[in-house]
């Protein structure tokens, strides 16, 4: 790999933007994809010397998201994309008992977790160890996370006050899964509030009641549910 090209990849490894690496085996040229056009890609939708069809293009593009490096179609030699994607993330706002349950639970499942709770006498190491945990106000917190695709919200406080701005980002952004913690009836009263917010036809999109169906009702149990719930949906996304 060129200089400029192997720079490139570890930008956006750094940057934790989703790359594929388009190899051709037989003389290793080779050329970067991303998901979305970049300032760096050619006329074409990608950079570097190895030319790709439209078709092979969209191929790596599918590859990309749903994270599966393999070979590609090809009439003139082997080629293979190798998809560069960073670990998903789990925002959870509120650093509740269900929290505590949860994010481990999703960190063994391999997600990036943060906890976000403006509440410092929640949102401590002590009750949330080994977790990442800020204690922003959940809107500043997903507006400087920046929730992309690979990214699934939870808001779990019970409080309007934390939990809709959360919403509010979320609903706005690529997020592959946005639940929220609640009852039928909790959970209508806060679609007047998104709906009086401009938000009405995006509100479908909020797993409410948040997880699946176990019957369970202890925090673990809640936490199992929703973690399944969120690898669940990830799956389909791709």
């Amino acid at each position: 790999m060129k200089a400029t090209m192997f720079e490139q990849l570890l930008a956006d490894r750094r940057a934790k933007r989703p790359v594929a690496v388009v190899t051709r085996l037989a003389d290793g040229e080779e050329a970067l994809v991303h998901e979305e056009e970049s300032e760096n890609q050619n006329q074409d939708g990608f950079s570097g010397a190895l030319a790709l069809t439209p078709e092979q293009l969209a191929e790596t593009r599918q590859r990309l998201r749903a994270d599966r490096s393999g070979a590609l179609a090809s009439a003139d030699g082997a080629l293979f994309a190798r998809c560069h994607v960073s670990a998903p993330r789990l925002v959870i706002v509120g650093a509740v008992h269900i929290a505590q349950a949860l994010a481990p639970m999703a960190a063994i499942a391999g997600f990036e977790v943060i906890v976000v709770d403006p509440r410092r006498a929640f949102a401590t190491p002590q009750r949330l160890p080994g977790v990442s945990v800020t204690t922003e106000w959940p809107d500043e917190a997903l507006e400087r996370l920046g929730i992309d695709a690979q990214t699934a919200v939870v808001t779990l406080s019970h409080d309007p006050k934390l939990d809709d701005p959360a919403l509010i980002v979320a609903l706005q952004s690529d997020a592959f899964y946005i639940g929220s913690l609640g009852s039928t009836r909790t959970h209508a009263k806060r679609v007047a509030r998104l709906a009086e917010a401009g938000l009405e036809e995006a509100i479908a999109r909020i797993h409410a009641p948040v997880g699946l169906d176990l019957g369970g009702r202890a925090p673990a149990e809640i936490a199992v549910a929703i973690l399944a719930q969120v690898v669940q949906a990830r799956h389909r996304a791709r």
